[in-house]
């Protein structure tokens, strides 16, 4: 089933760790079918260079395994809450990235202090209240705190993105570890301003309409 979206699945699991926004076996990525409402996540606690298109587990929204011989992501409950609530998401990108998790660390947002932030994400990067792992309370954290951005810090936890495609919610992840990376160095040297809101939208708005081959 779903050979095409297992293919995609498995293919962009693997990029978390040649990018280097995961470790071992931390981290995973899913999409959903718009058609059948089926979801393809990644299988727990297997090692992304091992990870084969097969090994890719189907669920339906509820949990219940649809076809695959191996235990889905333990954050599916999260994965799974997510799409039951934001229909409009189609893939979810899950890592522990060491400059993004930082801030999840610290509990803080990372603002809009470059034009990369206004550009690719429209907002300041949110940070959430603690929650739980293993049931649905990380997913709750994320519709309620998320708002437009497409990414979110969970606090003491790591990153959750999200996108309509899988390579959206992918992109979302490193562009968000290399921002991190650039706000916390620019820390070390003193308090970036933030771009005003005016400009943000303006930029953002640019970035969408024009960027690239449209």
């Amino acid at each position: 089933m779903l050979d095409d979206l297992r293919d995609l699945v498995c293919k962009y699991n693997k990029m978390l760790i040649t990018k280097g926004l995961v470790t071992m076996t931390s981290g995973n990525a899913s999409a959903r079918d718009f058609e059948s409402g089926l979801v393809v996540i990644k299988p727990s606690g297997v090692d992304f260079d091992d990870l084969r298109p097969e090994d890719m587990v189907i669920t339906d929204q509820t949990g219940e395994i649809v076809e695959g011989k191996l235990k889905p992501s333990v954050d599916a409950a999260t994965h799974l809450y997510v799409y039951r609530h934001m229909p409009q998401v189609g893939s979810i990108v899950h890592t522990h990235s060491n400059y993004a998790t930082a801030f999840a660390a610290l509990g803080r947002a990372i603002p809009v202090c470059l034009t990369a932030i206004a550009d690719e994400f429209g907002c300041e990067i949110p940070v959430s209240d603690y929650a739980r792992i293993g049931e649905e309370e990380i997913g709750q954290e994320i519709v309620a705190k998320i708002g437009k951005s497409p990414a979110i810090l969970m606090k003491s936890h790591g990153v959750f993105t999200i996108g309509s495609t899988v390579r959206e919610a992918f992109k979302a992840a490193v562009m968000l570890e290399d921002v991190a990376k650039t706000y916390h160095l620019a820390l070390l040297l003193g308090e970036p301003e933030d771009l005003p809101p005016q400009e943000v939208e303006r930029a953002h708005k640019r970035y969408k309409e024009k960027y690239g081959q449209q």
